[in-house]
């Protein structure tokens, strides 16, 4: 079993998720939450508190890995600033704590959760709640985001690794995010 980390990272809310996944690639919940800071507030001091929640989390749960958003260009740029920020938090945090770290696209999220790379928040809040078998998506978006993250990276880096035996036992999801992967593969050679 992996259990892992999720962070979509941002200063007003930043989401964290841990699934526990399974060889057979079945995830369970293990937490979910948003860490939020006042938009108000100092920035160093909405960091520290981005960093103390993250630092908690890894404490409690004790992950094996930790997933986090890679930060994309946006139109606007204190945005991406901010969220750039937190994610520089979240990847010293696991540094810390000498977990391993990966950064995943979000357009390799949606693929991985849904088959879909253009997917919308709705749809990959309904899959983690499917995935997870939970009555409902988790709220904010970030939650659900942050959970996504830690299922893509267990599946990608656990039992759907390029590695990995046939496609036996794989969610429709998981094989279209395989055979998205091996087309873009083949398109670079």
């Amino acid at each position: 079993m992996l259990r892992v980390l999720g962070i979509d990272p941002g200063l007003t809310r930043c989401g964290v998720g841990v699934v526990d996944i399974r060889a057979d690639r079945t995830a369970s919940l293990v937490h979910v939450g948003v860490i939020r800071t006042p938009a108000d507030q100092e920035l160093s001091v909405r960091l520290l508190a981005v960093s103390i929640g993250i630092g908690d989390v890894i404490a409690e749960f004790e992950p094996d890995a930790v997933a986090v958003e890679r930060v994309f260009a946006q139109h606007n740029l204190r945005t991406v600033m901010g969220t750039a920020q937190a994610s520089g938090i979240a990847l010293a945090k696991a540094a810390e704590a000498q977990l391993p770290v990966a950064l995943h696209t979000p357009s390799e999220v949606k693929a991985a959760i849904t088959g879909y790379g253009g997917a919308d928040k709705a749809q990959v809040g309904t899959m983690v709640a499917r995935i997870l078998g939970l009555a409902e998506a988790p709220r904010p978006a970030d939650a659900a985001d942050a959970l996504a993250l830690a299922i893509c990276h267990g599946w990608r880096g656990g039992a759907t690794a390029a590695d990995a035996g046939a496609s036996g036992g794989l969610t429709p999801a998981q094989r279209a995010w395989r055979a998205a992967e091996k087309s873009v593969r083949a398109r670079r050679l």
